[in-house]
């Protein structure tokens, strides 16, 4: 990552400017056209020294780029909203589909950068910071996303150049404030804040470029240059849909054997009478209820995942749970197939979104483990994708621990035969019809190979922060009994 010149160079024409400008703009639209129909997105982030034109540059950009393949964003100081969710949400909420232009002036840099400037440099400690922007953008990297990271450099000469000229017109004094000033003022500091965050992330699919913004003719040019350039290299590279294949072998091939081990070793053979369920539940849903209602005071929220064989019983198990639990305060989310708009994205974009407010409650019936499970064996992910999405999901995860989110994951375990027995007793009973199809056959024929996946996904997202539990649910009873006593103690454990 070289350092421009920062030395003065005769400013270039505005004959030359337009005439370069005219072929460049025409190149951007027409990349714009074959962008349209590719299999990823673009993001660009903008940033730089005060002073040196981000402003300018992006209206620029806004008038060469055709607008309605292009979304634009400046992230400011984040909302109450916002500061609710861990760091992250609000980026992943603005994540443009396939297809588009994000454009970035105010990132996931910005207010990493920001705090920096008000603790003293002895301090600072910007490693986690650095370490979850590389995850987040190796995660969108490695899912096909062009990231573009642009720094517009001035000298402080430069700068203090072109503040002083625009505080002196009267057009344009409103431009500069005491901030511009206060920064100028702490230029060095300031740069070296830039190196640091520059050489922590600046990778090769995540490059940095610094551009040289004394001469803003120059700057544009160059800008546009290096997105035709980008632009070009990637759709080379990316811009035709990888062919979808059936499932090969290693979808079916055990990466941990351990997982299937625990899944297998689980004793189904747990029974519970209604009498003794009935004089249980109603001192485990009060205590259940009493968790959840001192996690909302203290603002922590709480994410559920529900997984599990078809016909386990999650969907009972759901309305237990929820009946102890104040209905303004939690939301059942059913994960069904992506739709068009989801598929769009990164296949963890319709989770982030969800993500609750403080102290309330997320219950995801069905959850983003389908990446390893229905997506892995179906040929909906291709090997690559679904063996990198363990570490993704896991990054995930710790995210929202970090922010004080309590994360209670339940697999509900039933063996083959009670499940055809199961499944038998919906198409015989007319009100549970609907609960059974042609699907759900065709897993039960995979029963083996789910195992497999099942035992993976046990094993290598088993994390101290969001543990997985294993519920014996042959007896429904027992099960929802189990799901009580355990939800309840993660969450006091968690509250402690």
């Amino acid at each position: 990552m070289a350092k421009p010149s920062t030395s003065a160079a005769p400013r270039l024409s505005k004959k030359d400017y337009e005439a370069r400008a005219a072929v460049l703009r025409e190149k951007l639209v027409q990349l714009q056209v074959r962008l349209k129909e590719a299999p990823f997105k673009i993001l660009l982030i903008v940033a730089g020294v005060e002073g040196a034109g981000t402003g300018d540059l992006l209206n620029t950009l806004g008038s060469w780029l055709d607008p309605r393949g292009v979304e634009t964003f400046s992230f400011r100081d984040p909302s109450d909203e916002e500061r609710e969710r861990p760091f992250l949400w609000r980026f992943w909420r603005s994540l443009p589909t396939n297809g588009r232009i994000g454009i970035y002036a105010g990132s996931w840099y910005t207010e990493t950068l920001r705090a920096a400037l008000h603790e003293p440099p002895a301090q600072q400690d910007l490693s986690p910071e650095f370490e979850r922007i590389r995850h987040f953008e190796k995660l969108h990297a490695d899912d096909g996303t062009l990231i573009i990271k642009v720094w517009l450099n001035l000298s402080k000469t430069a700068q203090g150049r072109r503040l002083r000229a625009l505080s002196s017109d009267e057009s344009t004094a409103w431009r500069v404030s005491p901030d511009h000033w206060q920064y100028h003022r702490h230029y060095a500091r300031l740069s070296r804040l830039a190196i640091s965050i520059h050489r922590a992330t600046h990778r090769p699919h995540a490059p940095w470029t610094i551009l040289d913004a004394e001469d803003d003719r120059a700057r544009d040019l160059d800008t546009a240059s290096l997105l035709i350039a980008r632009f070009q290299a990637h759709l080379r590279k990316h811009g035709r849909p990888l062919k979808t294949k059936a499932p090969s072998a290693a979808t079916r091939r055990s990466l941990r054997p351990a997982g299937l081990k625990r899944l297998q070793s689980l004793p189904l053979d747990q029974q519970l009478s209604a009498a003794d369920y009935e004089a249980k539940r109603e001192k485990w849903l009060g205590k259940l209820n009493q968790a959840v209602r001192t996690a909302s005071a203290a603002k922590r929220s709480i994410v559920f995942a529900f997984e599990g064989w078809d016909a386990a019983g999650k969907g009972g198990a759901i309305r237990r749970l929820t009946s102890a639990i104040d209905v303004r305060d939690y939301r059942v989310i059913p994960v069904a197939k992506p739709t068009d708009e989801e598929k769009a994205h990164h296949y963890l974009w319709r989770f982030w979104r969800n993500i609750p407010r403080a102290g309330l409650t997320a219950i995801f019936d069905r959850s983003w483990y389908g990446r390893v499970l229905v997506e892995r064996l179906e040929g909906f992910a291709r090997d690559d994708e679904w063996k990198r999405a363990y570490a993704e999901i896991n990054d995930f995860e710790q995210q929202l621990t970090a922010r004080g989110i309590i994360v209670v994951k339940f697999w509900l375990h039933i063996g083959r035969d009670e499940q055809l027995r199961r499944f038998r007793a919906r198409e015989e009973t007319t009100y549970k019809r609907h609960k059974i199809n042609d699907e759900d056959w065709r897993n039960r024929r995979k029963w083996d190979a789910y195992e497999v996946a099942v035992g993976d996904m046990l094993a290598l997202t088993d994390t101290t922060t969001a543990p997985w539990h294993l519920i014996p649910a042959n007896n429904k009873r027992h099960a929802r009994l189990q799901i009580l006593k355990t939800a309840c103690k993660q969450i006091e454990t968690a509250l402690a």
